[in-house]
């Protein structure tokens, strides 16, 4: 079986520097917010060529605090709405109403599946104060045409590149990242980082991820518990060296993928520049994907949907379910991720393709 993601293979070079920092870890006696966060922060930080890294709990807490962060400090208010996506995961959803934000969903081009940027000045009002856009699946935004429309609107962009790490980002924006184990820069459990320009910005994240605290007992404002993970910390740093390899790794293997697979009833993604394409997933698209999914599982290969359900039409969010989003909708009935990632054999990476080739 070729497995979606082999998380044991791909972290097993990292074995003895793991174990190694973990009896550091213990002999140390010190398990939150230490050394190992703080070395963390730095070498992120310098790594995306900003001045601040903030640690922080998962992915979805570094969009929840950015939101919180720019209301403490009077950019947004309650009730604002905020631009985002229709097609993403629902935690970029979630993040603005845990805010007491307002989402207001636009649609993607269905050809790179991020947010159009043509069809987001409709859906701009007067209580509109943010963009929060997506690198969905490792690919870059389409940032020009966004941060115009930003400009012109005055308008707070936010960044969820939860999927995106090591791209060549744009502009300087906030930025959430997940280190969930399957990111392509991924801890051995949860954790998130929030990177910025904004020395204000940073001192507010800062305190809001440690219960609104800069000193111990000085609570500035109502914050919450969400610290990175000290030894997850320094499982990053030890694995961060890495991630342009594994990033090149992805590319490399997503190159065959866009050469050699060759089938009428499968639609390959868009990639026009490959600097600007990380592949956090590789992702066809077919009409039959429950079909297509179950001969691929049958030939021994294991795929995974990103994502079945549009946030819009979710249980958990009664509010939007009446939405009609047709290519949002489309694209979630007919995606399909396959395997991709460094650990990938030459042999593997033609049995799959050659087994697309004959459905």
């Amino acid at each position: 079986m070729i497995k979606f993601l082999d998380l044991q293979k791909l972290n097993q070079p990292f074995e003895v520097p793991f174990l190694s920092k973990t009896k550091e870890f213990l002999d140390k006696g010190w398990y939150i917010l230490g050394n190992e966060v703080k070395q963390f922060e730095q070498s992120f930080a310098q790594y995306s060529n900003v001045k601040h890294c903030i640690g922080v709990g998962n992915g979805l807490d570094a969009l929840v605090l950015i939101l919180k962060a720019y209301i403490q400090l009077g950019n947004l208010q309650k009730g604002d709405e905020v631009i985002v996506p229709a097609n993403t995961y629902i935690a970029s959803v979630l993040a603005i109403l845990q805010a007491d934000l307002v989402p207001v969903f636009v649609e993607p081009n269905i050809e790179t599946y991020n947010i159009n940027p043509d069809l987001i000045e409709e859906k701009i009002t007067s209580k509109t104060k943010a963009i929060l856009l997506v690198h969905l699946y490792g690919q870059l935004a389409e940032m020009d045409a966004i941060i115009a429309l930003s400009n012109q609107y005055n308008l707070l962009i936010i960044e969820d590149a939860a999927q995106g790490h090591g791209l060549p980002f744009i502009g300087n924006y906030p930025r959430a990242f997940s280190f969930y184990p399957g990111k392509n820069l991924g801890a051995l459990g949860d954790g998130g980082a929030i990177t910025t320009d904004n020395d204000i910005l940073a001192e507010v994240l800062f305190s809001l991820r440690n219960y609104g605290s800069n000193k111990k007992y000085h609570n500035d404002f109502i914050g919450v518990n969400s610290r990175l993970d000290e030894l997850q910390a320094a499982f990053l740093s030890i694995k961060l060296p890495s991630l342009n390899a594994e990033n090149e790794a992805r590319q490399k293997v997503a190159k065959r993928y866009l050469a050699e697979i060759k089938n009428s009833k499968i639609v390959l993604p868009t990639c026009d520049n490959f600097d600007k394409h990380v592949f956090h997933l590789f992702v066809i698209r077919t009409e039959n994907r429950d079909d297509l999914q179950e001969y691929l599982l049958k030939n021994g290969i294991e795929t995974l949907i990103h994502y079945p359900i549009p946030p819009h039409q979710q249980k958990a969010l009664p509010d939007f379910n009446q939405l009609s989003l047709p290519i949002t909708e489309k694209i979630h009935r007919e995606v399909l991720s396959l395997p991709i990632s460094s650990v990938l054999t030459n042999e593997e990476i033609s049995n799959i393709i050659t087994t697309l080739n004959c459905y």
